[in-house]
This record gives C-alpha cells, sequence and structure tokens, in this order.
C-alpha cells in the first residue's frame, strides 16, 4: 500500500503576519511548525501502513525552509518525502494549491490512498484536501474520524457530521481528510531524526510535475484579497483592581452606580 500525506509547514499561530499590500502570508523570519491537524493525517498513515505495510510518502508545497517539516514526518515514521518549491508557485490560493499539489501526486503515481489533514489552521478553509481529491478525481471522505476496515481495494471510514456520525465505503484509490479524533500523533524518534537528517529531499518545480503556469501562483488564483485591515475594537471599558478593602467598598460603589445609570437596577 502506497500512502500520500499532503502536508504544510505554517507559522506558529502567534506569529502569524500579512502583507498588506499583496494579501499573502509573510513567512520569512517567522518560525514555523507542520499544521498540527497534520500531524494527524501523518500518524493515521504511519499506523496504515505497520497494520498493512507499504509505504507513506509526505509531499508539501512551499518555500525550502518546508524541508525542516519533511524531515520532521520522516522522523515520525513516513518513508519519504517531495518539496514542491518554485517562486512561481508564490501565492497561490487554496484552488491553486491543490492544483499543484495533485499534479505532485499524480507524478509519484500508483497510490492507494491520500490522507490530508481537516484545514491548515494559518488558512482556516478546509479547501485543500477535497481540491486535491476533485483534480485526481478520487472518492472522498471529509471529517473522517475513525478508519473501520481496509480490504479488498474498498476502505470503511467513520465521518464526523453535524449531529452525529455517518459511515461510508470507499473504492481505492481514495481520498481522506481526518480530525483529531482519528488518533494521537507520536513524536519524532532519535532513529527517525537520524534517518532524515541523512535523506535528500527531492525538489520539484513546474517542470516535474507537467503543471500548466497559468494556473500557478497569483496568476493562476481564481482568489483575490481586496483588502486587509485589523478590526477596530469600538467597546471600551474599565478595570478596576481591588487590593484592599477600601478598594473593595469602592469597586462596589462604581458597579452599582453603573448599574443604576444604564438602569439595571
Amino acid at each position: 500500500m502506497k500512502i500520500v500525506v499532503p502536508i504544510k509547514q505554517v507559522p506558529e499561530t502567534s506569529n502569524v503576519k500579512m502583507n498588506p499590500e499583496t494579501g499573502t502570508m509573510v513567512r520569512e523570519g517567522v518560525e514555523s511548525i507542520i499544521n498540527p491537524l497534520d500531524l494527524y493525517a501523518i500518524e493515521t498513515a504511519i499506523r496504515l501502513k505497520e497494520k498493512f505495510g507499504g509505504q507513506v510518502i509526505v509531499i508539501s508545497m512551499g518555500p525550502d525552509k518546508a524541508l525542516e517539516a519533511i524531515k520532521e514526518a520522516i522522523a515520525m515514521g513516513c518513508d519519504d518525502g517531495i518539496l514542491l518549491s518554485d517562486r512561481k508557485f508564490a501565492g497561490s490560493d487554496t484552488w491553486a494549491t491543490s492544483y499543484v499539489i495533485a499534479n505532485g501526486i499524480k507524478q509519484i503515481g500508483d497510490f492507494d490512498l491520500v490522507i490530508c489533514g481537516e484545514r491548515a489552521t494559518d488558512g482556516d478553509t478546509a479547501q485543500v484536501g477535497p481540491g486535491i481529491a476533485s483534480f485526481l478525481d478520487l472518492p472522498l471522505s471529509t471529517f473522517t474520524s475513525e478508519i473501520l476496515s481496509l480490504n479488498d481495494g474498498k476502505i470503511k471510514v467513520r465521518r464526523l457530521v453535524e449531529g452525529g456520525y455517518e459511515e461510508i465505503e470507499l473504492e481505492l484509490p481514495a481520498a481522506l481528510t481526518v480530525v483529531k479524533e482519528i488518533s494521537d500523533p507520536r513524536l519524532p524518534t532519535l532513529r527517525g531524526k537520524l534517518k532524515a537528517k541523512k535523506m535528500q529531499i527531492p525538489v520539484w518545480g513546474p517542470q516535474n510535475i507537467n503543471a500548466d503556469e497559468e494556473n500557478l501562483g497569483l496568476k493562476g488564483s481564481p482568489t483575490r484579497v481586496v483588502k486587509i485591515f485589523t478590526p477596530k475594537v469600538t467597546r471600551e471599558g474599565e478595570k478596576i483592581v481591588v487590593k484592599d478593602e477600601k478598594t473593595l467598598n469602592e469597586a462596589v460603589d462604581k458597579i452599582m452606580d453603573y448599574l443604576i445609570k444604564k438602569e439595571f437596577i
């Protein structure tokens, strides 16, 4: 069994910055990690490999720095990785990103499953997994919470839906997006880190994946960011600090005066 896991390197949530002119995320000089929700996809793929045998390949689109994320996934137990990196990919929206990753997966070929995280924390759209499935013409299960069985060229899964769960069966090859319920991600091992350190990760550009350059980057992205701004907080408040009995009485008087003024009491 060959499983492909698309992953993304994202800024740590507290460090997200946007370029107001281009509407794209600033990644230079920002500490980055594997998208936390992709860790569940990695763990799911590794468990399937351990149970049924086969190979797990991670694929990521991003700058050279994204090699760190790929090597971390290999240190967790994945077998190989591929980086899709070229300046022509810069500024891709979810549609263009899905197109590039799907083309990369086509070049890998002969795969059985594509397993994605539910969404990326820096975009929160949950569109890339379904987009990849669409470009590859694969049956798809989104919000997958459990793999029930895998045999006879079919996979049966339980997926999270509004109000409960549903069980569906898909013909292989298929694509899944998974939620946190499906697994508990393991940590990289020392042996895995040593293996990852020695590996040479291939870097593919548009020519390696037979991509139409009209579909790449900002030029190939149907989504346009028109304006970015920081929401203005219009509410104002007063913080009352109580240190002793005197300030406690003052605080109570202030609160009572406010409630009376607003006619709450």
